[in-house]
């Protein structure tokens, strides 16, 4: 046996990693010696090329588990360092996140500090604060609607926290959450434009169709008739299968009153201040010169 394997002195000088670190690898069953007659532990010559790979791991910052499942063959390479990297990249951004919180309340006037400080402090983690805003929006993405539309649907409603956010961006999505979770705003948006959309044929055109009318809209203007509004009105007559007459306009300004009101105007305007997507802003406008033409 001696003569084909190595000792664990050999071992530590042909790998450089220290006889201690080698016994703890042993016992959490990194390597699997052998052992000599004499009880000590052997390592075939292909330990050391495994040994120099979980010494390299642990350079690049890689746990004990990690590296279990690379060398025993559960997860590759590969596998390992991306998720090593997706969980860094949330590491940092959740770093930058209390860096911006806490510049946000510096910069806070005296009068100012104590109202953001408690808003501030209701949201300590974006990612998990980021769900709330999922759970608020994802009763509008069931029924038949493909995939990727809902996908963009709720990238749209539901931001994620910017990865290096501003101060203004940090106090916008904190309101923004702590908006979402009242329950009366999640009551408008059950009753919201897409309350029924179970009977609409194709979800997925009218989000395009819709979305191409805010495309449309002006920012900064007045709302008031004109193409925007009239692409707008015809998606959702295609949608229900109606003509666009002045019986259909009246009621779908009935059916849309709910999302003009004031908690969801704020809620899209923190949306667009934290993503910089003008969509909800654009949906809002059409619904309020729909509103304006009617009456």
């Amino acid at each position: 046996m001696t003569e084909d394997t190595l000792g664990i002195g050999d071992l530590a000088r042909r790998t450089g990693v220290p006889v201690r670190t080698i016994r703890f690898y042993c016992d959490e069953g990194l390597l699997e010696p052998a052992r000599s007659v004499g009880g000590h532990r052997r390592f075939d010559t292909g330990t050391v090329e495994r040994l120099t790979l979980v010494r390299r791991l642990r350079a690049l910052g890689l746990g004990l588990r990690s590296i279990t499942e690379v060398v025993t063959g559960a997860r590759s390479l590969d596998e390992a360092v991306a998720a090593e990297r997706v969980a860094l990249d949330r590491e940092v951004a959740t770093l930058a996140w209390r860096r911006s919180v806490l510049r946000a309340v510096e910069e806070a006037s005296p009068a100012d500090r104590a109202a953001r400080l408690e808003l501030l402090t209701a949201v300590q983690d974006g990612f998990a604060a980021h769900e709330t805003l999922v759970r608020l929006w994802h009763p509008m993405t069931t029924g038949p609607i493909p995939g990727e539309t809902a996908r963009m649907f709720l990238d749209i409603s539901a931001p994620r926290p910017p990865e290096r956010p501003s101060t203004g961006q940090v106090v916008a999505y904190a309101s923004l959450v702590v908006l979402a979770a009242d329950r009366t705003l999640a009551a408008h948006v059950r009753a919201s434009t897409l309350a029924g959309h179970s009977r609409v044929a194709d979800l997925g055109e009218l989000h395009a169709a819709v979305g191409a009318a805010c495309a449309l809209v002006s920012p900064g203007t007045s709302p008031a008739p004109g193409e925007a509004l009239d692409r707008f009105v015809a998606a959702h007559a295609a949608a229900w299968g109606a003509g666009d007459t002045p019986e259909f306009r009246r009621a779908l300004n009935v059916r849309t009153a709910p999302d003009r009101d004031v908690r969801l105007r704020r809620y899209w305007r923190l949306a667009g201040e934290v993503s910089g997507e003008p969509m909800g802003v654009a949906h809002t406008w059409l619904l309020d010169a729909l509103d304006r033409s009617v009456v």
